[in-house]
């Protein structure tokens, strides 16, 4: 499905709450001067509120990205598109796109 592309400006939360920021942005491209995220490089989880052991697994430290666009690249990686999909560690939950920049789209 289309979706606004992510840059590092975008918000993504896992789903505690926790705020997730790309570790490798790519500078080669940038949307409204900002660089695009693409699929290879996790993004890192900070200010996850899921408790520790012994009452849960922990809090979410990094999202590695499943689906990404299937018709966009950008050095060979796929961009990271509105409706792409991730899996924290070591919860399991997914990473959520509450807010991205809103000019250009991908597939």
């Amino acid at each position: 499905m289309p979706g606004f592309l992510l840059n590092v400006g975008s918000t993504v939360i896992c789903a505690h709450g926790g705020q997730a920021k790309p570790t490798v942005p790519n500078p080669r491209v940038r949307v409204m001067g900002m660089p695009v995220t693409t699929q290879g490089p996790p993004y890192a989880i900070a200010g996850c509120a899921n408790p520790p052991p012994p009452a849960n697994v922990g809090p979410c430290i990094i999202g590695n990205w499943v689906v990404a666009a299937l018709r966009v690249r950008v050095m060979g990686m796929s961009v990271l598109i509105q409706d792409s999909q991730a899996i924290c560690v070591p919860t399991g939950t997914p990473l959520t796109v509450l807010l991205t920049q809103t000019r250009v789209r991908g597939m």
